[in-house]
């Protein structure tokens, strides 16, 4: 009776055992997973200042040019000023990330943001206006490459691309955030240009909405670990096996796998991104600059930056058309949920292929919609019930297409298809390519606009996603599931 009940005894107690230590791994990985995510998070913040700053000047076109006696030109110069910041920001980013480390480098970023914002609300001149924007588009273009770079390479491969995504969630519900704030200002004010808190017009708080974000965003990268690749570049490997230990995996294994990767490599330098001995960038690196032309030439941000004055261009009242950039904010917001459901399962390359042909679709109808409207005696096209509905119907599909496609993916691509020895450089070029291009297209708007109408300006952007299907068919390669190791050009 005794080995039997002794049997028993000992099963049981294996079984709890078991039980015991399963648990105990269930809520280990969960613990290290809730770490990842955490960073990812703050790294995110970045991301949601980013669309906040790209997003608040949409209300405030209109009071800017009637405050500083601007002409549509000199204004369109105003509102895309930001994004020569942008440019210059991405570019310099990624070299000072990899000398002095990336957590040292969005500290600045969050302390810019701050500045800019405040110093964009006190603006008495179109000079200082344009120089303020300037110094927050050197932390929006820092943003957008150091959020990636740093998600990238906190992440595990088998849920970098969903992490490597909250970065364009971040985006989308920054820009959702300033268009909210926006609305309830012009609300409370009574217009855009209208005395609010303090003597100073609603236009002004726009911008200093965005210290609030900006604080949160410097209190958060206080907290967090430097990047466990960049410790390793920089002989730190102790510390980079305590953060590996934290997120998750074999801490010292990928210790070593990093190590193996740079054994033989210099500190990063711009010259990492041309073809060893010749004077041609390497195709990594031309394939990075055309994923970030590309997302800017489908002429996405015409409608964030511009969505008042395009709905008040068909006959929308101010507070119609901020109501209409709230559905579009909305829209994009949702719209990017599947994406960050989807990029680890169906993958990058499949995306990305979905979205350039819903958007050259899509845009080809806003075409053809303005492109049949009549035209009023102001100038502003006509439309009927059913013409508007297509066309409200048309832009936010568009809206889907891009949020589910072209908006997560190239941030999740640029972070991760880069090798360790060229990612800050590579990153550097490839963001300040997407600024200028965004730049291009947006200081564009309203002189094209005029020349040839909406119709003709969409008909551009849809040729421009139609062009991006062969592109992305040919050059781009599936990157799911692998390590950032895996990945040499």
């Amino acid at each position: 009776m005794n080995e039997p009940l002794r049997g028993i005894e000992a099963d049981v107690t294996g079984r709890v055992v078991e039980a015991v230590e399963g648990t105990t791994m269930v809520q280990g990985t969960t613990d290290r997973s809730a770490y990842v995510v955490a960073l990812s998070s703050v790294a995110a913040i970045g991301g949601f200042l980013f669309g906040f700053d790209s997003g608040v000047i949409n209300g405030a076109v209109d009071a800017l040019a009637h405050a500083f006696g601007t002409r549509a030109a000199t204004t369109g110069f105003a509102v895309a000023s930001v994004l020569l910041g942008c440019a210059v920001g991405a570019f310099v980013a990624g070299t000072i990330a990899d000398r002095h480390g990336r957590r040292p480098t969005m500290l600045v970023t969050a302390v810019l943001f701050l500045v800019g914002a405040i110093a964009t609300g006190l603006a008495g001149s179109a000079a200082f206006f344009i120089a303020s924007r300037l110094v927050g588009g050197l932390a929006i273009g820092a943003a957008s490459v150091l959020a990636p770079m740093y998600i990238s390479e906190v992440a595990p491969p088998h849920v970098r691309g969903r992490l490597a995504s909250l970065q364009q969630m971040a985006i989308v519900l920054g820009l959702f955030g300033a268009f909210l704030s926006n609305d309830i200002l012009v609300r409370l004010a009574g217009g855009a240009g209208a005395t609010f808190w303090l003597g100073a017009p609603a236009w002004r708080w726009m911008f200093w909405m965005e210290a609030v974000p900006s604080v949160a965003f410097l209190a958060g990268v206080l907290l967090i670990p430097e990047s466990p690749r960049f410790l390793v570049a920089h002989g730190q490997r102790n510390d980079a096996r305590r953060v590996f230990a934290r997120i998750g995996g074999d801490a010292e294994a990928l210790v070593r796998q990093v190590e193996q990767t740079l054994r033989g490599e210099h500190r990063p330098r711009l010259s990492d991104l041309f073809v060893r001995g010749m004077h041609r960038l390497a195709p990594v690196v031309w394939l990075g600059v055309g994923l970030a032309a590309f997302q800017q030439f489908v002429g996405i941000n015409v409608i964030f930056y511009y969505g008042e004055v395009l709905w008040k261009s068909v006959g929308a009242t101010e507070q119609w058309a901020l109501r209409i950039n709230l559905l579009t904010g909305l829209v994009n917001i949702l719209a990017t949920i599947p994406a960050i459901a989807l990029i680890d399962r169906a993958g990058r390359k499949p995306l990305l292929l979905a979205g350039s042909a819903g958007m050259a679709v899509t845009l080809a109808v806003m075409a053809a919609v303005f492109a049949t409207a009549r035209i009023g005696a102001d100038g502003r096209p006509l439309l009927g019930h059913g013409a508007a509905v297509i066309a409200l119907a048309a832009a936010n599909l568009y809206i889907v297409s891009f949020a589910m496609s072209w908006g997560p993916v190239m941030w999740v691509l640029l972070g991760e298809m880069f090798p360790n020895r060229m990612r800050g450089a590579a990153l550097a070029v490839s963001g300040a390519t997407n600024w200028v291009a965004n730049f291009a297209v947006t200081v564009t708007f309203l002189p094209l606009l005029t020349a040839v109408g909406l119709a003709g300006a969409y008909a551009l952007y849809a040729l421009a996603a139609l062009v991006s299907l062969p592109f992305v068919w040919a050059l781009v390669r599936e990157t799911r599931g692998k390590t950032l190791e895996q990945m040499q050009g």
